[in-house]
């Protein structure tokens, strides 16, 4: 694949506590620059980088990040206050204690007052693969539909763990065509990158890919 179309598949990801303007605004610009699906940024940054692009690169943000312990209600009006501020995309954490108590039904309730909050945008739902059993991802594909949401998110990158080809294999034969998957966390070479879309993933979270795109730019011109 073409590095170019690989980077249409990329969401320019900076979550790390100790980032300030200057590295987003940074991200934004090479975002534009290398044209990927968009930035992934902290809600805190939202407001700034939606009037820094200028409507040239989608915005994401998170919502529930990284632990996804925080009441439903709390998940709804961080999301509603992220629209609010011009978010485009939504990243949410799932509440991984319900789901290993099996209350399916109050991790659905959660799903959908999300996805209520944020009518018209992307909703990702971010499910913490390293921390789930099989069956347990099995179900979350079936949750993840039946909300609405848009994709199902392999990881935070916060955990210890990340995606990988054999979660996203999985969760593209259980889920139905029209919910997509973001592989994140541990992409850190255009070949991890590639296999991940080759799997089955439709977005990739990575913090890597761009830079290397800008190193084998420079090596062109060099």
């Amino acid at each position: 694949m073409e590095t170019k179309e690989l980077l249409r598949h990329i969401d320019h990801t900076l979550l790390r506590q100790t980032a300030t303007w200057e590295d987003i605004r940074e991200l934004c610009s090479d975002a534009i620059r290398f044209e990927t699906a968009s930035v992934c940024i902290p809600p805190s940054f939202v407001r700034r980088a939606r009037d820094y692009v200028a409507g040239k690169m989608k915005i994401c943000t998170v919502v529930g990040f990284p632990n996804g312990y925080a009441t439903a209600a709390v998940k709804a009006f961080e999301t509603a206050d992220a629209v609010e501020n011009g978010a485009d995309e939504l990243d949410m954490v799932i509440h991984l204690g319900l789901v290993k108590e099996g209350k399916d039904e109050a991790v659905l309730e959660e799903l959908r007052a999300v996805r209520k909050a944020c009518p018209g945008k992307i909703l990702k739902v971010i499910v913490e693969t390293c921390f789930l059993s099989r069956e347990e991802k099995i179900r979350m594909c079936r949750l993840v539909s039946e909300s609405g949401a848009d994709y199902i998110k392999t990881s935070t990158g916060f955990a210890g763990g990340g995606a990988t080809t054999e979660d996203v294999a999985l969760f593209r034969t259980c889920l139905p065509p029209g919910v997509r998957i973001k592989a994140a966390g541990g992409i850190r070479t255009l070949e991890d990158a590639e296999t991940m879309l080759q799997a089955g993933a439709d977005r990739l979270g990575s913090s890597a890919i761009v830079q290397l795109a800008k190193e084998k730019a420079q090596a062109k011109r060099g």
